[in-house]
């Protein structure tokens, strides 16, 4: 038997309250983690998954969805802690996980300093120094899009680029579930793309949510609003109409 279950886990960052929503799969062989947090997450992670009777030393591979810090925040941790684990993400994500290749996050905030104010400036370095100081892991196994690994009853890789060239949403198979990694956001009811300002091509984050509304989805998951409650699919549509007629109304 199959399980999905959601590690809705609440954290304070800059005074303000926050979750994130990593998702651990489950069968009679296999447990794997999508997605890992910040740094020092893994004792949240170990708790969140125990509320499920689920023990992190029972993990067999952690699947990357891409390179932002709220996502591998933890993950060299984790492979450390249990070295049995598999870490898996998409082949272009590789290079950057493992440090060889500056982020693409830190790059795009490198770009943004010579045009910030004073006062702005040092809050901008800050966050570049927190970006370096995140511990690369090597990748035990690459991923393609539509690829699919025989796990969980089956897990199909979509490579979803826009908010990352690299990014990956998964498609569970027996339970129709769609695991969205950044792809989207849930907020208030309706989805969004995560965070526009980070979104390093909006065009083809639009074509990637065009690209999810291609599979029969009866749930979806995203990391930043959990579980979205409502017609996922109807939202998916709403989200693309509106950046639609926004792009038609610019131009």
């Amino acid at each position: 038997m199959n399980h999905v279950h959601l590690l809705d886990i609440e954290f304070e960052q800059n005074g303000q309250k926050q979750i994130i929503t990593p998702v651990l799969l489950h069968d009679d062989n296999h447990t794997i983690l999508i997605d890992c947090g910040y740094p020092d997450f893994l004792p949240l992670l170990e708790k969140a998954a125990q509320k499920h009777g689920i023990l992190l030393e029972s993990l067999t591979a952690v699947i990357v969805t891409h390179h932002d810090m709220d996502h591998i925040g933890s993950l060299a941790a984790l492979k450390r802690t249990y070295p049995q684990i598999e870490i898996i993400a998409y082949e272009s994500e590789v290079p950057y996980l493992a440090g060889s290749k500056k982020s693409l996050r830190i790059e795009q905030a490198e770009a943004t300093l010579d045009d910030l104010s004073p006062e702005e400036k040092p809050h901008a370095e800050a966050f570049i120094r927190f970006l370096e100081s995140i511990e690369p892991a090597n990748v035990d196994r690459t991923v393609s899009h539509q690829e699919r690994l025989p796990w969980c009853g089956g897990i199909e890789i979509i490579h979803t680029p826009g908010h990352m060239p690299g990014h990956i949403s998964l498609y569970l198979l027996e339970s129709k579930t769609m695991i969205a990694g950044d792809a989207v956001v849930a907020s208030s009811g309706k989805l969004e793309i995560a965070n526009p300002q980070f979104t390093m091509d909006m065009e083809t984050a639009i074509r990637s949510v065009q690209l999810l509304l291609t599979y029969d989805t009866r749930q979806l998951i995203c990391y930043h609003g959990g579980l979205f409650v409502g017609d996922a699919r109807q939202a998916l549509h709403q989200l693309i109409q509106a950046h639609t007629t926004n792009g038609l109304s610019e131009k």
